[in-house]
């Protein structure tokens, strides 16, 4: 096979040629779109999230990397962020007699501040002793917080809690049971919560609207075009604040490396099963009433664009596998985990030879919680997997609640930083920014082969890359055919029948043929090579003339795709009003992302068919130019030439989360120059202003 070659033909032209465009031929009745089920609106979080383990151990692993990868990139975690010196401040030390409770803050990045109290036992037996994180969900000032009087009495009326003085607080409850246990426990702020309203809690947990000062292509904010393209979200901000929570964790000296928990609730077992998943130094983990095959989290802060796509909470869950995980459920979208996803857990655990490490504890008859029941489940597992000797149950025992100036981290030796400051939001994702690309800069002089790695890795997820169908799935239903003379022309359907997809495409075959196939794409799709007469374009052929196959596509929302035939302007989005990115790109690819499907699938059914041509060759000179780089880069060898012209488009350039070229993640990995990258083993340059030499180029 001759090399691989890109072309970027750096014409002014945008158009194949100025004509009048025809409808071109069609697959199917004017007015019928195809059947496929992308044209069905989009998945959102109240969708259902089943698991489904593979069969054997050797194909879990290699999903399980996977997820586990999908998860570091839409975090903005791929590569990691640089660590930088956390600075802690530990002052205001109370001495409850049993245990010690102190004030906290931590740099997670210069300037940016992690709050929270640190609990430490007074007896250690003189050895190390395990350490937990918790985290705590959408309870307002969750840490600082009490419950009122008439909601305390409900509460120890129904069973949720036992004590008229410890009730008062769920989240002091759990760290000092632990702490009485001999665990040093760091309970933390989510953003915009109790101490940590740097970013302020309407930004973080009640976003609603896009804010235009924020959507620039300089010093943008959170929820733009731009931070969505970059990979930067609230979500991915609290789950770095745990990755550093667990190293301000194991920096205390006390602490056992080999005996580290955490968990949450809510909000805070979303932070647990991310942090679980991704973190090895994890040992244990409990996240509870979160995990579900049912609504997978409605906060901000707890969905990412491309977190979701193809899996769910169920699975993040089983990343954690063999190691030991609970978790619990309640009278809420975990009511029905005892049927409807833990069983799925159990049998990956069984078959990792770890059955008796994964427990559920049922709560359905309670509301939504991390009440005294539950908690006494968390604190047994602790117990029993951590070997701490205590005598089951494990129960509380009252105590004396801490009041929100002994919680509070800040005062007048420990000032607050500046609260729901603007540019100190704009300075974190320009520190963000710069960071990864100072890390991608060096690797590419250091390491290309691991630089090449890392963005292979981060458009793979971006691009949602899927393995090659198995042969003969993508079949080919011929609609219509006529006889042109010196070649055959074909309309009809690629159809995916296991993905429900179908491609309308129109095959221009030569009856002389030459071997060689061209897949040309244009903005109007297939229609694009024909003229208002019917006829093909004269680009379009002098390649069928001289012997090469033509292939025009309908890619999605194009063409018979399209609704009314018209050039899609506004992507999908599914019901949530909210103007955050990810309550659709978290659970569904982009439309750029399906155009880019489509593309592979064009090819490989090109190369797996029955006379496979010698050579495939993609051309792209108008606004399709970003669509054929990005499946080039994912072609592999499937792609022998490709020629593209793409001005000066680049995807962090876009400034409208509705334009069909939006991508989440596109600008993250060296934008398409990245994309060119991988997708070239050599790269000419030519200029053109002919669609024509596009044509000759491919055709030699």
């Amino acid at each position: 096979m001759s090399p691989m070659r890109i072309v970027l033909l750096a014409a002014a032209v945008l158009a194949l040629e100025s004509h009048a465009l025809a409808a071109g031929p069609r697959a199917l009745p004017a007015g019928q779109r195809p059947d496929d089920i992308r044209l069905q609106p989009p998945k959102d979080l109240d969708g259902y999230f089943p698991f489904h383990p593979p069969d054997s151990k050797e194909a879990w692993q290699r999903r399980a990397g996977q997820v586990r990868q999908r998860i570091l990139v839409s975090q903005g975690l791929w590569p990691m962020p640089t660590r930088s010196e956390l600075n802690p401040s530990i002052h205001g030390r109370i001495d409850r007699g049993e245990y010690t409770l102190e004030k906290v803050a931590f740099e997670s990045a210069p300037g940016f501040f992690v709050t929270g109290n640190l609990y430490r036992p007074k007896k250690t037996g003189g050895g190390k002793v395990p350490g937990v994180l918790f985290a705590h969900g959408h309870w307002a000032n969750a840490r600082l917080s009490q419950a009122t009087d008439a909601e305390l009495r409900q509460e120890i009326a129904t069973g949720q809690e036992r004590f008229t003085e410890g009730g008062k607080s769920r989240f002091q409850s759990m760290c000092v049971q632990l702490a009485r246990m001999g665990c040093v426990v760091w309970q933390w702020d989510m953003l915009g919560d109790s101490d940590s309203q740097q970013i302020s809690r309407q930004v973080v947990h009640h976003f609603s609207k896009q804010r235009p000062e924020m959507n620039t292509t300089e010093n943008w904010g959170l929820y733009s075009p731009q931070a969505e393209a970059h990979l930067q979200s609230i979500m991915g901000l609290q789950t770095w604040n745990a990755v550093r929570s667990l190293d301000f964790l194991l920096d205390l000296p006390e602490v056992d490396p080999e005996r580290v928990a955490i968990t949450g609730a809510s909000g805070g077992g979303t932070q647990t099963m991310l942090l679980a998943a991704i973190d090895p130094r994890v040992t244990l983990s409990f996240p509870a009433v979160m995990v579900s095959t049912a609504m997978q989290g409605g906060c901000t802060c707890e969905n990412a664009s491309l977190l979701r796509v193809g899996t769910g909470n169920v699975e993040f869950a089983g990343l954690f596998a063999p190691k030991p995980q609970g978790m619990t459920t309640a009278d809420d979208w975990t009511r029905e985990m005892s049927t409807k996803g833990f069983p799925d857990l159990k049998r990956l655990y069984g078959m990792l030879g770890s059955a008796d490490r994964v427990m559920l504890q049922r709560g359905e008859h309670f509301p939504h919680n991390y009440n005294a029941v539950s908690r006494t489940a968390f604190y047994n597992w602790v117990n029993r997997h951590f070997k701490l000797g205590q005598q089951e149950p494990v129960l509380e025992r009252d105590y004396t609640v801490s009041s929100r100036s002994e919680l509070s981290v800040w005062d007048a030796t420990h000032p607050a930083p500046k609260a729901a400051d603007p540019d100190f939001e704009r300075g974190l994702l320009r520190l963000w920014t710069e960071d990864a690309e100072r890390q991608l800069e060096a690797l590419a002089s250091s390491s290309p082969e691991q630089h090449r790695r890392v963005l292979q890795v981060g458009w793979d997820v971006v691009l949602d890359a899927r393995d090659p169908e198995p042969p003969g799935s993508i079949a080919w239903d011929q609609k219509d055919k006529q006889d042109r003379g010196s070649w055959l022309q074909m309309a009809g359907l690629l159809r995916n029948g296991s993905r429900r997809e179908e491609i309308p495409v129109v095959f221009c075959h030569p009856k002389a043929w030459n071997g060689k196939t061209v897949v040309w794409l244009t903005g109007e799709g297939k229609s694009g090579l024909f003229d208002a007469d019917g006829g093909l374009t004269p680009a379009a052929r002098k390649l069928v003339e001289g012997g090469s196959t033509l292939v025009g596509v309908d890619l999605l929302h194009q063409g018979e795709s399209s609704v009314d035939g018209q050039p899609l302007t506004r992507t999908p989005r599914v019901k949530n009003p909210r103007e955050a990115a990810a309550y659709t790109f978290g659970y569904n690819p982009a439309v750029f992302v399906q155009r880019v499907h489509d593309v592979l699938s064009v090819v490989q059914y090109i190369r797996g068919h029955e006379k496979p041509s010698s050579r495939v060759s993609l051309v792209a000179l108008d606004g399709t130019a970003p669509i054929a780089a990005a499946a080039r880069a994912q072609a592999g060898r499937g792609l022998d030439r490709v020629a593209l012209r793409l001005g000066d488009f680049r995807f962090g350039r876009i400034l409208n989360l509705h334009s069909p070229d939006f991508l989440p993640g596109g600008a993250k990995y060296g934008d398409v120059d990245g994309l060119l990258a991988l997708g070239q083993a050599e790269l000419q340059r030519q200029t053109t202003a002919d669609p024509a030499a596009a044509a000759d180029w491919v055709a030699r």
